[in-house]
């Protein structure tokens, strides 16, 4: 009886929690139209173009992973303009990657379980290089390439009447299930594309629906960010089987990878149980997280993970860890060198637009993303623009263009399209 009163005490502090807005808040709204938001955000992918490598589908200035990011920019833009002003050279190049690299692996490494979504464009992002932050060294997967995809896909779908991408989404979500823990393997220990013995529990919790990071026998890192949800392809196709995988990995997060401040942590170790250090926090795990969970709470109608997903959102863009008291992302700030960190920031702006587009009944939540996403936007235009080039540095001051200051800045600029 005692647990279910502190199980009822839990849920009732959840879906009660404050949503407010912070009035330290820089400028959280704004005024511009549909058009000029559109506007705005076209001129700004009309600048990153030009730096596309044809020949590879990638981007001068960029890694891979982040490359792959500009085509999911691309993909959404024309979704939520309801243009296809970018479908030709998303559709294009996703498909010449694929052609150049199975599963769009080119580092050989294990990539998020990727999703898609019916009524836009795909998700999840990925990459699998190591990449340094301040003193540490935080590798990750090129799921980002199956995100855009995903994104992608739905937007061919939908208005290209193109298969082709919904076929490489699911191929690369098959690569990856050889590296998903099963429930049958945490109990035996033993993962069969690994060369040594898992630990079946961490802390009391199973380590079923953990993906490994990379796909040599030797690494035994499980990462957030690799674990990502299979909720897009369960909400396009209604196969079970997606909705599974999305529950599994849902549950190993809840489980394994959140601190006490609601916020997602990044790593692991399947062999001893050690994980990364606390202060490994970063947007993305979060953002990532936040999208894959308005996802799942729709396609499964099950409201603990509705519940799960705001209180994160809510700590997420209102955490010091990675912005100030006025809200303005502070986290890969970077003018002169790109690194990882500089496109982190805008995963979590993407996967707040998706917990919008999920939940537009809850008014006080669609307020608190609006809010956070016109911080962000107002920063970019009044701070850190050139023109239709902006900083990585979203306090400023202007630079001219770099790759990565306009990669970060793009899903800022698109996603102010629909939560405005």
């Amino acid at each position: 009886m005692l647990f279910h009163l502190a199980l009822l005490s839990l849920v009732s502090s959840a879906a009660c929690q404050d949503l407010g807005v912070p009035l330290s808040w820089r400028e959280f709204s704004n005024n511009r139209t549909l058009a000029q938001r559109i506007t705005i955000a076209q001129n700004a992918i009309n600048q990153m173009t030009p730096q596309l490598n044809s020949a590879t589908g990638e981007f001068n200035g960029l890694g891979y992973w982040q490359s792959g990011n500009v085509w999911s920019v691309l993909a959404n833009q024309d979704h939520l303009a309801g243009t296809t002003t970018n479908k030709a050279l998303v559709v294009n190049n996703l498909n010449l990657v694929f052609s150049r690299w199975a599963h769009y692996d080119q580092f050989h490494s294990t990539m998020m379980q990727c999703l898609f979504k019916p009524n836009s464009v795909l998700i999840q992002n990925i990459d699998s290089l190591p990449k340094v932050v301040g003193p540490s060294c935080v590798i990750r997967i090129p799921c980002l390439w199956r995100m855009s995809h995903s994104y992608g896909f739905n937007l061919v779908n939908n208005e290209l009447q193109d298969t082709n991408l919904l076929a490489h989404a699911v191929d690369v979500w098959t690569h990856v299930t050889g590296y998903v823990i099963t429930a049958a393997e945490a109990s035996a220990r033993k993962q069969p594309n690994k060369a040594f013995t898992i630990e079946s529990t961490c802390n009391g919790a199973t380590m079923a629906g953990g993906v490994f990071w990379r796909p040599t026998t030797d690494d035994t890192s499980v990462n957030s960010i690799t674990t990502g949800l299979s909720a897009f392809l369960a909400d396009y196709t209604k196969n079970a089987t997606y909705t599974s995988a999305a529950i599994l990995s849902a549950n190993w997060i809840k489980a394994h990878n959140i601190n006490a401040n609601n916020l997602v942590l990044d790593t692991v170790d399947a062999a001893d149980c050690s994980t990364s250090p606390a202060t490994w926090l970063f947007t993305y795990n979060s953002g990532k997280y936040i999208e894959g969970l308005s996802v799942l709470a729709a396609v499964t109608g099950d409201s603990q993970w509705s519940t799960l997903m705001i209180n994160i959102l809510n700590s997420a863009v209102k955490t010091t860890v990675w912005q100030g008291s006025n809200g303005v992302i502070t986290e890969g700030a970077s003018p002169s060198a790109d690194n990882d960190d500089v496109g982190f920031k805008a995963v979590l702006i993407r996967g707040l637009g998706e917990a919008w587009i999920r939940n537009t009944a809850n008014t006080a939540l669609t307020t608190l993303i609006h809010s956070y996403g016109d911080v962000q936007y107002n920063a970019l235009l009044e701070l850190a623009a050139t023109g239709n080039t902006y900083s990585s540095s979203w306090l400023g001051p202007p630079q001219a263009f770099t790759s990565w200051g306009q990669l970060a800045a793009l899903d800022v600029l698109t996603t102010n399209i629909l939560t405005n």
